[in-house]
């Protein structure tokens, strides 16, 4: 019997420490290249948008809190201001109603109508609807803002018209938690752009406009109202080869 034991522990540990080592190589390949952009315990790297929205931003139990003080657009923007290409994940919660998001290849706009032209991948409360979380926003000065709510995957031609596509299993309602951590995961790669909540895809565009195309600029969190409470977590960056 012990005889037989032993033959049953030697063939297991046959088994499953290759499983073991490839299960562990296939993480590190996963997480190669990533960087955290967040320390847990400070706002070290991050700058506000407007400089004097610091306050509405705070560290709590190593989570970025985001705290709207007034109607107005606020964010919370990364060192780098000149990303390319990308891939940022994070997780999100929200513990009541609000709207946010995060903008990416953010730059001054320079009618003063926002603080930032550029791409915003959208979030929300569980039921604010589907215009709003996991939809792209289009900020521009002159474009339209173009119609990418979530389920949607757009082109946006040269000349600025656009052609949609509905997304095979995209993130539905039922995919997201009410007032719990969500993960998200945006890409920007080349002209494409793709965003996931909790791993399945949400919306993407490819732009190809030849006006007002944005291709590099900062990461911003955002406060969209007064009132609203968002945190995040688990920031992480990957800078990829450019598709451009």
């Amino acid at each position: 019997m012990k005889k037989m034991w032993k033959s049953v522990i030697a063939v297991l540990v046959l088994v499953l420490v290759p499983v073991m080592a490839w299960t562990a190589t296939a993480q590190e390949q996963e997480d190669a290249g990533f960087v955290s952009m967040f320390d847990g315990r400070t706002l070290d790297g991050w700058h506000a948008v407007p400089a004097d929205s610091i306050s509405d931003w705070s560290v709590e139990d190593g989570v970025i809190v985001g705290q709207g003080s007034v109607d107005r657009l606020v964010y919370l923007v990364y060192g780098d201001v000149e990303l390319t290409d990308f891939e940022l994940e994070a997780s999100y919660r929200f513990p009541g109603n609000g709207n946010s998001g995060i903008q990416i290849h953010a730059v001054k706009d320079p009618s003063g109508k926002r603080p930032f032209v550029g791409y915003h991948a959208d979030l929300g409360h569980l039921g604010i609807g589907p215009h709003i979380l996991g939809a792209w926003d289009f900020h521009f000065v002159a474009r339209e803002e173009y119609a990418c709510f979530r389920g949607t995957s757009l082109v946006i031609d040269p000349d600025g018209t656009t052609h949609t596509t509905e997304i095979e299993d995209a993130v539905r309602e039922s995919d997201i938690t009410r007032g719990g951590w969500n993960s998200v995961r945006v890409v920007a790669r080349g002209r494409h752009y793709q965003f996931f909540i909790n791993g399945k895809l949400a919306s993407e565009f490819t732009d190809n406009a030849n006006e007002e195309r944005q291709n590099k600029g900062a990461i911003g969190l955002q406060i969209h109202d007064a009132g609203m409470r968002v945190e995040f977590k688990d920031l992480r960056l990957k800078k990829t080869a450019s598709g451009r």
